[in-house]
């Protein structure tokens, strides 16, 4: 999700569920160690609870990298061993790192040696075209035992390392949801969460009958006011107090407060444009907020102009019954 759940996102997903647990996109413990921390790790205090996930394979750096996390206010910290990308291969972390469980072990060690907070874990299930269950049992035993990691979110593909983009990955690997099920059964003092093509509240509902949780990445983002109902549903929360109008309107004053800080608020209105899927006008509505020749405006303003063209063309369409 690097670029998407940034802190801007955070921040507008937890208006739509308070008891969801958001993560961060991944950020390398170079950018952290050698780059702008701040930029990285700043996030606000209503996205918690909130876990940092890290991508690195140094054991001293994750470590480093932890207790900055830690410090910043994290409720989790995780390592990224899933991504299959051939430019964070290159920097020997992401899916690679299934490869070698004992440097995950380590690496897992030293930051639960380091932090008092959790220290999680994100991997598939295998990497490359081999589908066999005895390649990611070892790797959660040996992770587990060596490194003492105790959560496991896993993806139910493969990682195919070589000849896919990262989007054909999440895509053309198969699902295998028995494999993570099958884990638990083999693990079970062990907490799974599974992710991987789930996307309605049914679905959750079904795998939560066998895993611990259930991760979701972009179908969240794409239909983001489907999170309304999970609070309630699976969290033992209320259900959140907010319509569509209201978490525009609380959008909008954030992205007031952000264009006053000098950054664009189209930084921010990228991430919203899923809110109205599924209802009359939602494509309209996307088509004013993503105009790159209203971006001079305020953000109250294409807010006014967006709502408008949806209730014109729910008009036109009653008009047309």
């Amino acid at each position: 999700m690097i670029d998407w759940t940034d802190r801007h996102c955070r921040y507008f997903h937890r208006l739509l569920t308070r008891r969801a647990r958001l993560y961060t996109e991944m950020v390398t413990t170079g950018a952290l160690l050698h780059g702008d921390a701040p930029r990285h790790l700043d996030f606000d205090s209503e996205e918690r609870p909130l876990a940092l996930q890290l991508g690195g394979s140094d054991a001293a750096a994750l470590a480093a990298c932890a207790r900055l996390g830690e410090r910043w206010g994290y409720d989790e910290i995780n390592l990224n061993c899933g991504c299959p990308s051939e430019r964070v291969q290159r920097g020997a972390f992401g899916a690679c790192l299934m490869a070698e469980p004992e440097l995950v072990a380590d690496g897992v060690k030293a930051m639960r040696d380091a932090v008092s907070i959790p220290v999680t874990v994100k991997h598939r299930i295998g990497i490359d075209r081999l589908q066999h269950y005895g390649f990611v049992r070892d790797f959660v035993g040996t992770v587990s035992e060596r490194g003492g990691c105790e959560v496991f979110i896993v993806h139910a593909r493969n990682a195919w390392l070589h000849g896919l983009s990262p989007k054909e990955n999440r895509e053309v690997p198969p699902l295998c949801y028995e494999t993570v099920h099958r884990l638990k059964h083999d693990f079970p003092r062990l907490s799974f969460v599974l992710n991987g093509g789930i996307a309605r509240g049914d679905e959750i509902e079904a795998q939560l009958g066998h895993v611990d949780g259930v991760m979701i990445g972009r179908a969240a983002y794409q239909d983001p006011f489907a999170m309304t109902s999970w609070d309630a549903r699976f969290l033992g929360g209320a259900v959140p107090s907010i319509d569509r109008d209201a978490a525009e309107d609380k959008m909008v004053r954030y992205m007031e407060g952000v264009a006053a800080a000098g950054e664009p608020w189209t930084h921010v209105s990228r991430h919203m444009l899923g809110l109205r899927n599924g209802i009359p006008g939602a494509r309209r509505w996307r088509q004013v907020w993503s105009d790159h020749r209203l971006h001079a405006l305020s953000p109250r303003e294409v807010s006014r102009r967006a709502r408008d063209a949806m209730a014109t063309v729910v008009q036109f369409d009653a008009a047309e019954a």
